[in-house]
């Protein structure tokens, strides 16, 4: 058998290390390019989140607000829930909703949602007429959705077809004298926090959830007890309410309300941080459902108590702040002649 002559077998090897370096060269390269194309594609869904769920004013006229969200599709930011909560001439009004599916297939619903609540909230004086705002463009949505479905335009079956979605949803409105009103399709009710620990808001029948069907002709508002000085509104998606263990234990959210209920109160930004944190424990990081949540506080007694001490501490006339003046001294009376 002939033998490789040295220079045969050193050329062999040149050629193997050089494949060997372009090899690892390209692979570095495609690496690269995948990690550049990653943080576009987050910088989009943070882009795509801060149009969506925008983070609500941390207050809207005396009232705290706090939001936050978990998304069920792994790697994305903004799923099927939605949420919003505006300052209007009819009183605080915040929308929650969920979306059937999560992930991307639901943002269409969750932006004709919220395009239609930040302008409809502003204009529409009933709740009733808000939520047939609503319902339209839910509507509109789906036929899109309808046109874009069909076997002509797209040439393959749905994910998720349109004739299957539909949107959970409560709206809520809060007037100036703290009165509570709602609206209620499909959604889960809030709860209220106070001294009385959690308890849901009502428990009255939603309405059918939007889409599939449609409104009853007469829209009545769910009216409920004022919100106390200091009381919460925990606004959430059914997510909250179906996060599973590895055990298939449901979170006990009304649990949690009760304990963050009996503690010492706690910003809203932090109550919301620690239902998050609890909810990512209970699932192991991974919820099965999208979960959304948003927090309403009356702090509006803190305004008046702060305002009402200023009127109380100077009753003269002068601008806030101006020192009183002291009472004159009282001359003892000169003891009588005899």
């Amino acid at each position: 058998m002939p033998h490789d002559h040295p220079e045969s077998l050193a050329e062999r090897i040149v050629a193997a290390l050089v494949l060997l370096t372009v090899g690892t060269a390209v692979v570095i390269g495609a690496r690269r390019r995948l990690r550049r194309e990653l943080r576009r594609a987050r910088a989009v869904a943070h882009a795509t989140q801060s149009v969506l769920l925008r983070p609500p004013p941390a207050r809207l006229e005396g009232l705290s607000v706090a939001a936050g969200q978990l998304s069920a599709s792994r790697g994305a930011i903004v799923g099927g829930d939605l949420y919003e909560a505006v300052a209007t001439p009819y009183g605080v009004r915040a929308v929650i909703g969920d979306v059937r599916g999560h992930g991307l297939p639901a943002i269409g619903a969750v932006a004709a949602v919220l395009g239609s609540f930040r302008e409809a909230a502003h204009d529409e004086p009933e709740l009733g007429g808000l939520l047939r705002r609503l319902d339209r463009a839910v509507q509109r949505h789906l036929r899109e959705r309808a046109r874009d479905e069909h076997p002509a335009a797209s040439g393959t079956d749905p994910e998720n077809p349109s004739a299957e979605e539909f949107v959970t949803l409560l709206l809520l409105e809060i007037d100036q004298d703290c009165g509570v009103r709602a609206l209620n399709c499909g959604h889960p009710w809030p709860y209220r926090l106070g001294p009385g620990g959690a308890r849901p808001l009502a428990a009255a029948e939603p309405l059918p959830p939007l889409g599939p069907f449609p409104l009853p002709a007469v829209l009545d508002p769910y009216l409920a007890e004022p919100l106390g000085p200091g009381e919460d509104l925990l606004l959430h998606t059914d997510g909250a309410l179906e996060a599973r263990d590895a055990r298939g234990r449901f979170f006990g959210l009304r649990t949690a309300l009760e304990r963050i209920a009996a503690a010492p109160p706690a910003p809203p930004a932090a109550v919301i941080a620690t239902l998050r944190a609890a909810l990512l424990r209970h699932t192991g990081g991974r919820p099965g459902d999208d979960v959304a949540l948003l927090l309403l506080r009356n702090d509006r007694h803190d305004r008046a108590a702060s305002t009402g001490k200023e009127a109380r501490g100077n009753r003269t006339g002068e601008p806030a702040g101006t020192p009183a003046a002291e009472p004159p001294a009282v001359v003892p009376a000169a003891p009588a002649r005899h």
